[in-house]
């Protein structure tokens, strides 16, 4: 198999490690270029970089800051059987993807056409969604919109947060690239299209969208932002109590981890089924210009 890897975050460099281990080798490897990173804005590789650095196989790595003729010409000399796309955040020509013999492979966290877009993982849980998955599909111009090679569902635990759940889909694809791409190599899958009338969209979530409101907000759906919206863009607030964190009144804090309680209560009289309410129980937060403190 000769194939590019295309891919720059944790969950690319999670596949590419499976695929490392099962000497399925891509040809090169393709990630975003180094970036500044925390706040001494360190210039730092992606993961996607790091795994390809620590693994024994010589595999090369570029880092293109935009797709141009260049990059074309060198793709066209490696006679190239396919594409793997996982999370690598550009989109790319038509120019690009009609290189591969086989055409282009993308791996997505979700089960296409639902939540196509650039945060599937983190709309799943803030939905409330029982399970989602992984597709394969044939990648064209449009955005998760080709026919689909295979998909495989996975539940969502009460407790998974982004970081979690980004990792068992990332263990998922993998192992889904590993199963069919001996029968992708000999023409034997039969791709289906998808169906548009079921597709839905996830967008990029801003730092606007992680703010909470203590006070107002339902606890259901602070917990599940804490669980889906960290480490990025990372949810907050700001503190309206002075107790027991002292000289936080006023400041923002971040919400780090927490827990949802369901309590059932009866009416005095004892008539009719009990209620049920929720209750957001705080275990880990930040305050600003301090270190995290769980509590």
């Amino acid at each position: 198999m000769k194939y590019v890897f295309f891919g720059t975050p944790e969950f690319a460099a999670i596949i590419l490690e499976k695929l490392v281990k099962a000497r399925i080798l891509p040809s090169v490897v393709i990630a975003n270029p180094d970036k500044p990173v925390g706040r001494k804005k360190i210039i730092t590789p992606p993961p996607v970089k790091q795994l390809t650095a620590k693994s024994k196989a010589q595999i090369e790595i570029l880092q293109p800051e935009k797709i141009d003729n260049y990059l074309i010409t060198k793709l066209l000399s490696y006679n190239l059987d396919f594409f793997v796309i996982a999370a690598y955040s550009k989109i790319l020509p038509k120019e690009i993807l009609d290189i591969p013999k086989l055409g282009v492979i993308g791996v997505h966290p979700s089960l296409l056409p639902k939540y196509r877009g650039p945060t599937p993982i983190q709309t799943a849980i803030l939905n409330g969604e029982k399970e989602t998955g992984v597709t394969l599909f044939l990648t064209d111009e449009k955005i998760d919109h080709g026919p689909i090679l295979t998909k495989r569902k996975l539940q969502i635990s009460n407790s998974d947060n982004y970081e979690i759940l980004m990792e068992k889909l990332a263990e998922l694809g993998a192992n889904l690239l590993i199963e069919i791409l001996p029968t992708f190599m000999n023409g034997k899958t039969k791709p289906e299209p998808q169906n548009e009338s079921e597709a839905t969209y996830s967008k990029k979530f801003k730092t606007e969208d992680a703010f909470v409101n203590l006070e107002k907000d339902n606890p259901i759906i602070i917990e599940r932002k804490i669980r889906a919206l960290n480490p990025e863009p990372g949810v907050w607030t700001i503190w309206q109590n002075e107790k027991p964190f002292g000289t936080a009144q006023g400041k923002r804090v971040k919400l780090l981890e927490a827990e949802l309680i369901q309590k059932k209560s009866r009416r005095p009289d004892g008539i009719g089924a009990p209620t049920e309410t929720s209750e957001l129980k705080l275990k880990k937060i930040q305050v600003e210009g301090k270190k995290p403190t769980t509590i």
